[in-house]
């Protein structure tokens, strides 16, 4: 089973530079592709009703799905984890 990383934030928030630069990072060290990474604005159509279905009340948002749609994990708020512990949920189903 696969799992892919979905990031809600707000792009002209205070946390934007700090998530995009995650996002990168991500990225790069862990060879993550965008197949396995969707970037979604909180306050979109699409965001807002992921939030909603995940009940996620904070951004940014790190929300870990299975293939399936099923919740496997998330962080919320301003305090990002560390790159490793999210590609371990990512890395380790590609």
């Amino acid at each position: 089973m696969g799992m892919k990383l979905l990031v809600l934030y707000r792009p002209n928030s205070e946390f934007a530079r700090r998530v995009e630069g995650f996002i990168r990072d991500l990225q790069a060290m862990h060879n993550i592709d965008e197949r396995h990474v969707q970037v979604l604005d909180f306050d979109s159509r699409e965001g807002s009703a992921m939030a909603s279905l995940y009940d996620l009340m904070s951004q940014p948002a790190l929300l870990v799905i299975g293939d399936d749609g099923g919740y496997v994990k998330d962080w919320q708020g301003p305090d990002l984890p560390l790159l490793s512990e999210v590609a371990g949920y990512v890395v380790q189903y590609q």
